[in-house]
């Protein structure tokens, strides 16, 4: 990997549900010695959500914008100097509210999400995963975890879109888009090295990391 002044002091990776963000950051940490933020996966009201129960919704959604919130806000990016790596996004939050809350729940929502943002460090870079809803759905049933056992193919295609328009738009930091549908960077070393020199390389504005055998990156 680059040296440490060559990177990004704050680098974030996103993806809808078992893309590999946790994977990829974990090994992001691991190579730059930086400091991981892992996204909570405790939140006792998810499985109630997931099994369609009536305001559980707002409950986990509420639970995870302070948990979320309050990892966030204790980064010291000005003192130290290593690295940070984080799994999530703080919008991340709302990308799931808006899919949803009802429009009174987000109202309530938004006065605290508001609140709290403008309070949050943005990334200086987001690796953004991508994979169809079909590859999701493998990963789902092979990780086969107790709480998204209920989790609908219809859901996950709507998290999937939900993803894809926030990215089409999204400009606040510096952006790698990352297909895995085709790629493995868990089970194939070749695809984890390639990846790993394109994140240790200066990316600026909106770049696609492309599989092995093709061009490597494009500018948008």
């Amino acid at each position: 990997m680059a040296k440490l002044f060559d990177l990004p002091r704050y680098i974030a990776v996103e993806g809808p549900i078992r893309v590999g963000k946790s994977t990829l950051s974990a090994i992001l940490a691991d190579r730059l010695n930086a400091q991981r933020v892992a996204d909570p996966e405790q939140n006792s009201f998810l499985r109630s959500f997931y099994e369609g129960n009536s305001g559980a919704a707002f409950q986990a959604q509420f639970a995870f914008l302070v948990n979320r919130f309050e990892q966030l806000k204790d980064l010291d990016l000005a003192g130290s100097q290593r690295v940070v790596v984080s799994d999530f996004i703080f919008e991340k939050d709302k990308i799931f509210a808006c899919l949803n809350l009802s429009d009174q729940e987000l109202d309530t929502y938004n006065r605290y999400y508001n609140y709290f943002r403008d309070q949050l460090p943005t990334p200086d870079l987001v690796i953004y995963l991508q994979a169809t809803p079909e590859v999701l759905k493998k990963r789902l049933k092979k990780k086969n975890a107790p709480g998204e056992k209920a989790i609908s193919e219809e859901y996950l295609e709507e998290v999937v879109k939900a993803y894809e328009h926030f990215f089409f738009h999204y400009t606040s930091s510096d952006l790698l888009i990352v297909n895995t549908s085709d790629i493995d960077f868990v089970e194939r070393n070749e695809d984890l090295q390639e990846l790993l020199r394109k994140v240790s390389a200066p990316i600026k504005g909106t770049q696609y990391f492309l599989p092995l055998g093709s061009q490597d990156a494009a500018s948008a």
